[in-house]
């Protein structure tokens, strides 16, 4: 970075990258819960997982969505100097950081199998589904304002200041076509041959 330029992290990136460890966590959790009979008995465990799936996937796609908008809206245009980081870069960092918040959940998700099977394992899938969902929607957005939405690094190492709060000051945009990301967040398709 020269010349006052900032790090930039795709904002759909940041949050995708908690899906796929939430999801396979939590069925992983869910699957080794489910051949322990616990308190409530299998079939009320796997019930109640199945509940807390479906709350957890809503709550965690739909929250804090007027935010995003509202700092979406009022983003500014990343300048020439600024650095978008790479998708993976964005991921490993995330994972990487938050490696021990995940196996705190895991070891917590197998830890309720003793009284409730399964279901905490579905709690853990299901947010991993909300994630995945909200960075749809993301994704949404920035195809709907075909501009992609980037965060300041150095604002995502405050631990988990959540992107849509005090931490976050603000937002840049890009062109859609910008950095290795499509909009979403998801790996950008190389181009067919033609």
């Amino acid at each position: 970075m020269t010349r006052g330029g900032q790090g930039l992290a795709r904002v759909a990136v940041v949050v995708r990258a908690g899906a796929a460890p939430l999801w396979w966590l939590g069925a992983v959790a869910a699957g080794t819960g489910a051949l322990v009979p616990g308190l409530t008995g299998r079939r009320i465990g796997v019930l109640a997982g199945a509940a807390l799936f479906l709350v957890a996937a809503a709550v965690v796609a739909y929250g804090r969505r007027g935010r995003y908008r509202a700092a979406a809206r009022s983003a500014a245009r990343a300048g020439r100097h600024d650095v978008l980081q790479d998708r993976a870069v964005t991921v490993r960092n995330w994972r990487r950081g938050h490696r021990w918040w995940l196996l705190l959940a895991f070891l917590a998700a197998l830890g309720t199998a003793f009284a409730v099977p399964a279901a905490g394992g579905l709690l853990l899938a299901g947010c991993g589904v909300g994630l995945r969902l909200k960075a749809a929607w993301i994704g949404r957005l920035e195809r709907a304002d075909e501009a992609l939405l980037w965060v300041r690094v150095d604002w995502l190492r405050a631990g988990f200041a959540p992107l849509a709060g005090k931490a976050v000051k603000g937002y840049r945009t890009t062109g859609i076509a910008a950095g290795d990301a499509a909009p979403g967040g998801a790996r950008r398709r190389a181009p067919a041959l033609v």
